[in-house]
Order: structure tokens, then C-alpha cells, then sequence
């Protein structure tokens, strides 16, 4: 979609304005100039220079039809996640995948996630190993990626070429919402440019594609605030190849488990990921000038910005933070933002993953 062109958002949280932003950094924070503020009913987003991209209508009721139309029109729409804020399209159709692909600036190697509607598509996308079929009915809706081979129905721009094919169902209400009425199989990354921090709200979807995509829908904040498990299942074997809200101990039941394996590549693969303009490093607090700290259990006491994951040292508070409070440091014009390590247990695992991805940009 032409930058300036009109984009719908449902929900009732943000808004935005025509304010410009401060500095360079800022604005690859926010790449058109919108900062967020609360809304009443409905509004209007403005660009900087006052050209329309985004109304405003309360309340993800309206949104689920016209997302579901704008999907099988072959439009890409952001729709939220129990995990992240995800920016789909239909699964099947190549051409309406393309535009994720544009909308993101993703590069093709990189593989999409299908989400299915019912657990009835499972086996028309894949075949499915008993243990997959146990994994599903486990974990299924929720946040667990099973990566098995392909079926011929599923697009090669989705799979990056790849005969292995990533899928799950999400838990959201609107997600499930959406997929029901649309009826097929959706693909969806997160909605985000790529390589930065993912979203967890609606307003830092129009932060990051803002006059890039034609609807976003407003469902709050996500449970989980960071990605989803991603499992390749291979005979009794899972090798997890990205880490998530479903953690190793979890998944030790069903199977020997182990890490990534070579010749397969998952989305959120790449060393450098989920990463803040401003530079990032993990270890122990320095206060100095200009330098922020994201906190797992220090004080914070001499740095220019603070924030902290969780003050009850929850993991998984910490997670369903992770993302918000990047976004928080990067937007306060500092030098360098320091990460605190969690212990790299169960939750933990996940997010120095994120963070140690952050770090290598």
C-alpha cells in the first residue's frame, strides 16, 4: 500500500499525532513521526505532514468482518496474538504472502508461521507424525510452532523453499475470531519491520507500519509478549529451534529433546533479531551517561533510564514485559542500553535468546 494511503484500526487504546519526533533515533523508532496517545471513539492518524493513514474505530467487533474480507482479497491485516501482534495473510494465496514479505522488508529466506483455523487443517498442510498429533492436542491453541514436512498445498514463499512447513493455532479470541470467519489457513510473522522489536500492542504496530498495511486490530496486550515455541518433530526427536512461552521442561514428556539442528531454517532464526536502534549489551550494571538499564535485580540507581522486567523476579512477567520495555529504553534518546541476564531456566531460556539476538545486531 502507497505510503499515505488510509488505513483502518479498531480498538480503543492509541491514537496518534502529527508530532514530529526529536531526533534521527527516534525516528527509526518511529519511522513516520507518530507517538501515542489515548483515544476517545474514533479518530484519525495524521503523518507529519498531515496526511491521513490510519482512522480509528472502537472496539474489535467491526474489525473481525473486515479483516476476514480484507484477507480473502488477498490484503495483509495486524491482528493480536496471545504471543505478539502478528501481521497476516492468507497462507495459501503467494501473491497476498508477497505482501507480507513488502510490508516488512523481510527477506524471502526467511520462513512464515501458518496458522490454522481448527486442528481439522493439520493433516491438508503437513504430515503429521503421531508425536505431532500428541504435541497439538496438548498444547493447541497456545503457543507451540510444530515444523513438519510439507504438503504440496502450501506455498514455497511460505516455507522459504524449504519441504518443511511451520504451524500453530493461536489462542486469541480476535485472532480465532478472525481465522473462523476467513476459513483458511493464514500466515503471519509478527508485525513489525524486520529485525526489530516485536510488537505486543496496536500502537507499536502503527510505530513500526504505520501507511504500510490497510487495517490493524485492537486487542490489548498480549499474554505471553514474546514469540512462540518453535519444535521440529522428528520421529521421537524435538529439536527446539526457537525458544517460547512452551519451555523445554514442558516438552521433555513427549520425547527426547534437543537444540537447533543444522539444514533448517525457523523464522526468528537469524543471529541478530528483535533488536532497538539504540545499541544493546547483556551484563552487569556500569551506570555512565547516556546509557540505560533493562533490570532483572539490581537497583538501577545511577542510570539515565530504567526499567524493570519483573520486581518480583517472575519469568514470566519478565516476558510479557521484555518487548515493551525495550521499546520504552530505545525511546529515551540514550547512548546504550545494558540487559541484566535472568537465569536461563524454563521462561528464562527464551528470554536471553531474545536478548542475546538483540545484542548481535
Amino acid at each position: 500500500m502507497p505510503r499515505g494511503a488510509r488505513q483502518k484500526f479498531f480498538g480503543n487504546n492509541f491514537v496518534t499525532n502529527e508530532t514530529t519526533c526529536p531526533d534521527e533515533r527516534s525516528r527509526h523508532a518511529n519511522p513516520h513521526g507518530l507517538r501515542p496517545v489515548r483515544l476517545k471513539s474514533e479518530q484519525t492518524i495524521f503523518q507529519a505532514d498531515a496526511t491521513p493513514v490510519a482512522t480509528i474505530v472502537a472496539g474489535p467487533a467491526g474489525g473481525i468482518a473486515s479483516a476476514a474480507a480484507l484477507l480473502a482479497a488477498g490484503e495483509v491485516v495486524a491482528l493480536p496474538t496471545e504471543t505478539v501482534y502478528g501481521l497476516g495473510a492468507a497462507a495459501l494465496d503467494p501473491a497476498a504472502c508477497a505482501r507480507i514479505f513488502e510490508a516488512k522488508d523481510r527477506p524471502l529466506s526467511d520462513p512464515l508461521i501458518v496458522h490454522l483455523p481448527s486442528r481439522d487443517w493439520l493433516d491438508r498442510v503437513a504430515v503429521v507424525s503421531p508425536m505431532a498429533f500428541r504435541l497439538a492436542e496438548k498444547f493447541w491453541p497456545g503457543p507451540l510452532t510444530l515444523v513438519l514436512p510439507r504438503l504440496g498445498i502450501v506455498p514455497d514463499l511460505v516455507t522459504a523453499g524449504q519441504e518443511t512447513v511451520a504451524v500453530r493455532m493461536s489462542s486469541h479470541p480476535v485472532f480465532s475470531a478472525v481465522l473462523q470467519a476467513y476459513g483458511k489457513p493464514v500466515a503471519a510473522p509478527s508485525a513489525n519491520r524486520f529485525g526489530r522489536i516485536s510488537p505486543t500492542s496496536a500502537g507499536d504496530v502503527i510505530a513500526e507500519l504505520g501507511g504500510r498495511i490497510p487495517l490493524v486490530i485492537d486487542g490489548g496486550g498480549c499474554q505471553h509478549g514474546i514469540e512462540s515455541t518453535i519444535v521440529l518433530v522428528r520421529d521421537s526427536e524435538l529439536h527446539i529451534l526457537r525458544n517460547g512461552p512452551v519451555t523445554e521442561e514442558e516438552l521433555a514428556g513427549f520425547g527426547t529433546v534437543h537444540g537447533g539442528v543444522a539444514g533448517i531454517s525457523a523464522p526468528g532464526g537469524l543471529a541478530g533479531h528483535y533488536a532497538p536502534v539504540t545499541p544493546l549489551v547483556i551484563g552487569k550494571p556500569a551506570p555512565a551517561p547516556g546509557t540505560g538499564l533493562l533490570v532483572w535485580e539490581s537497583s538501577g540507581d545511577g542510570f539515565a533510564h530504567v526499567e524493570h522486567l519483573s520486581k518480583s523476579r517472575s519469568l514470566r512477567e519478565a516476558a510479557a514485559n521484555l518487548y515493551g520495555a525495550m521499546r520504552r529504553l530505545d525511546a529515551a534518546g540514550l547512548d546504550l542500553i545494558i540487559a541484566e541476564p535472568v537465569p536461563e531456566s524454563g521462561l528464562g531460556r527464551a528470554i536471553m535468546e531474545r536478548l542475546k539476538k538483540a545484542a548481535a545486531r
